[in-house]
């Protein structure tokens, strides 16, 4: 101990790194390689098997471990407000003070005078906030093990359980276009009521481009970005909110031990476990919370340019 004290930082990194080289090397040794495994398939943990097929025509309304994980996000997102709005206090304990401090990051920074007008923004606070509420919810549960994996079973007083894995259904794109769609149809329809349907494609338009020479040739030009750019936040709003859930849940696959697995070598979980550790606790601390501000915040810009006297 009163060597490792009079060593610099310095030789503390350097001799850490090589302590927690020769352990890797150790384990290498001891635990071997057992060669690839071909027959683990990391694409099946987001595979969606029936588990009660429901099929009307061309419909498919089956039920699956996404229509669980939707389900929890609707009940929490109900019940907890419901419970919470029945017991508020004039003194606030510590749940309520929680969800005053949500309530102000929802109706403040996404539905604030900066993003949607005070009067649509009392008419839509509750569908953004739900929204808000139901993707963060949807988000966080995808970071709690659940008895969900229907092809690996564990045996419990002879009752074969499902083995529990994570999974988020904001993962899947057909969820995040879902909702997408709803808030795309949403804010065209307040920009349509509020503006007429002419005068709402004229408000694509930029102001001022009456007064430009070349306005027949610009106009047509300027129009047509406008119409690409309706359709591309589709694209942007779902994949967004999708990729990002996605390439986290990949990464704490693969670090937390679906590598190992593939390559057969025990000793590269002490490399990977670390790191998947690291991204578990980044995923859950800032990227569940931030994608459902970016996508509630974009849903209140949506609806406030929709209606706005300008473009």
């Amino acid at each position: 101990m009163k060597v490792l004290a009079r060593m610099s930082l310095r030789s503390k990194v350097i001799l850490g790194v090589v302590l927690y080289i020769a352990l890797l090397v150790a384990l290498a040794v001891i635990f071997g390689n057992h060669g690839q495994n071909t027959a683990y398939q990391p694409q099946n943990e987001f595979k969606l098997d029936d588990w009660v097929s429901i099929k009307l025509g061309s419909v498919d309304l089956s039920l699956n471990k996404a229509v669980l994980y939707l389900f929890l996000a609707t009940v929490l997102t109900v019940v907890s407000m419901v419970w919470i709005a029945r017991r508020m206090q004039a003194r606030p304990n510590k749940v309520q003070t929680a969800v005053e401090v949500v309530y102000g990051l929802m109706h403040d920074n996404i539905s604030g005078p900066n993003n949607i007008e005070p009067t649509m923004s009392a008419k839509w606070f509750p569908f953004i906030g739900a929204l808000f509420l139901f993707i963060w919810f949807s988000n966080m549960l995808g970071y709690i093990p659940l008895p969900v994996n229907t092809e690996e079973t564990f045996n419990v007083f002879g009752l074969h359980i499902p083995a529990f894995q994570i999974y988020a259904a904001t993962a899947n794109i057909s969820v995040t276009l879902a909702l997408t769609l709803m808030v795309w149809f949403s804010y065209q329809f307040e920009g349509i009521r509020a503006k007429g349907f002419v005068g709402y494609i004229k408000s694509w338009l930029p102001a001022g481009l009456d007064n430009v020479p070349v306005r027949y040739v610009m106009i047509p030009f300027i129009f047509g970005i406008e119409v690409i750019s309706q359709f591309v936040r589709i694209v942007s709003l779902s994949v967004r909110l999708f990729a990002n859930i996605l390439a986290g849940h990949l990464l704490i696959l693969f670090m937390g031990g679906g590598l190992v697995v593939l390559l057969g070598l025990a000793a590269l979980g002490a490399v990977t476990l670390p790191i998947a550790i690291v991204f578990f606790l980044f995923e859950v601390v800032l990227i569940a919370t931030l994608q459902a501000f970016i996508f509630a915040t974009l849903t209140a810009i949506y609806l406030g340019g929709a209606v706005a006297e300008s473009h």
